[in-house]
């Protein structure tokens, strides 16, 4: 084992992370490693392969293959993070400023919200396949129930609703989380936990419930995707053409609230957030249209301003 080598100690960490179940970052840090890898050509990378000029040939690559900012942001912090461990291990050159210049932020992206509109016909519109409408009551649900993650609705057991109350502890932060469930919910949520097995623990029927471990982690990633697969569908069916996931409904949800000028520690709240910065990624931008309303009104109070007389 060659402890001066990046794949060396990324899977080592990689390991670490999935010892302590950890799988979905261990996946994250694999595809960094996996995409590093191709870029070099190289089995085996020398921390003292990574250089200033390597990594922004590597950022380059990566942009002109057309992933995202925020796909080359995760993957540079995850080498980032490797290399700064086999420096404080000796196992890697300390270079200063090694990092400076390569894009390791957050970039929010407008178009994740949809308008209201769209998310009255996505709730609203009548569909007869079956699956698109157990997609339907989902979406209903996971916008009702404070912009609920699709993780948080899969992972949903029985016991969690209590009184006419859904109280759960979130996947992602371990926040808790209390809704009250509306009247007018209840029939939703009963037509969407029919199809349940009897013998599962969940409340709806996406997962089994039989797995563990990695197994139930993977088991759950199929699950998502085949609900984005089955949101596109659904989208498509009603004539949205904007591009609609499980996230999607989340990010809506809080632009909802902001646009209808709901506090945003309030909006952190519900959304579980265990910091308002979190909140702050989703609520980078109001829609366009808004903007151009105040934009407008702005321009009109002082071209059209009349000074009092008297």
């Amino acid at each position: 084992m060659n402890k001066h080598d990046f794949v060396v100690g990324i899977l080592m960490y990689i390991a670490s992370l999935r010892e302590k179940k950890q799988y979905s970052t261990a996946k994250s840090y694999q595809d960094a490693l996996n995409s590093f890898r191709r870029f070099s050509g190289l089995e085996e990378i020398p921390y003292v392969y990574i250089t200033k000029d390597v990594l922004l040939r590597y950022q380059s690559w990566l942009l002109a293959k057309g992933c995202s900012r925020n796909t080359v942001s995760t993957y540079m912090r995850r080498i980032r993070h490797i290399y700064n461990l086999a420096v404080e291990a000796d196992d890697a050159p300390y270079v200063p400023h090694l990092f400076k210049g390569i894009f390791t932020g957050v970039e929010s992206k407008r178009k994740k919200a949809l308008p209201s509109e769209s998310l009255r016909l996505l709730m609203t519109s009548p569909v007869t396949d079956p699956q698109q409408k157990k997609t339907q009551l989902a979406f209903c649900l996971m916008f009702l129930f404070c912009g609920m993650a699709f993780v948080d609705l899969a992972h949903l057991r029985k016991e969690d609703i209590k009184e006419g109350v859904l109280s759960y502890y979130r996947q992602k932060s371990g926040s808790l989380i209390q809704v009250e469930i509306p009247v007018e919910a209840q029939g939703l949520l009963n037509e969407l936990a029919a199809d349940t097995t009897e013998g599962s623990p969940y409340l709806f029927p996406f997962l089994e419930g039989m797995k563990t471990g990695e197994d139930a982690y993977k088991e759950y990633n199929t699950v998502l995707g085949g609900f984005n697969r089955r949101l596109k569908t659904l989208s498509e069916f009603i004539g949205i053409h904007t591009r609609v996931t499980s996230y999607t409904i989340r990010h809506s949800f809080a632009t909802t609230l902001k646009e209808q000028n709901v506090p945003i520690e309030m909006i952190s709240e519900l959304l579980g957030h265990k910091s308002i910065k979190t909140t702050q990624i989703y609520l980078k931008s109001f829609s366009l249209e808004k903007l151009s309303t105040v934009n407008k009104l702005c321009f009109e109070s002082v071209y059209n301003y009349t000074p009092k007389v008297g």
